[in-house]
Order: C-alpha cells, then sequence, then structure tokens
C-alpha cells in the first residue's frame, strides 16, 4: 500500500522533498553562524540576518561565498 503511494506521486515530489530540506538545513547553518560569529564591522551581522531572510534563493550561497571574509580572524 505504501509502495503504491511513493509510486503515484513520482520521482518529482521526492527529488524537490530532498532539495527543500537540504536547503533548509543550509540555511539554517547559515543563521546560526552569522548570530554566533563576530564581525569586523557590527553593522554585518544585521546586513547578514537581512539578507539571509529576504533573498531566500541567493542569501545562504552568497553568505558561504562572501559572508567568510567579513568576519573577525580570532
Amino acid at each position: 500500500m505504501e509502495l503504491a503511494f511513493i509510486q503515484n506521486i513520482g520521482g518529482g515530489f521526492l527529488i524537490f522533498l530532498l532539495f527543500s530540506l537540504a536547503y533548509f538545513i543550509l540555511w539554517v547553518y547559515c543563521i546560526l553562524d552569522v548570530i554566533q560569529s563576530e564581525f569586523k564591522d557590527q553593522n554585518m551581522k544585521l546586513i547578514w540576518i537581512v539578507i539571509l531572510l529576504f533573498a531566500q534563493g541567493f542569501g545562504p550561497i552568497a553568505y558561504l561565498v562572501l559572508g567568510r571574509g567579513t568576519k573577525k580572524i580570532a
């Protein structure tokens, strides 16, 4: 019964679900990393949080590429 249900919803839905889950995990990781990190400029923390909240498709990738350079070196 369950296998027939999975076959009826199609593989596209399963792939979409996996990508959505992976993106959500990436987004949560980036938010937590911004909150826990110290930045060279104190306003950068607020800027990155706003970018992550409002630029959903672009925010986490931009943070991973560009945000690392704005942190203080411990």
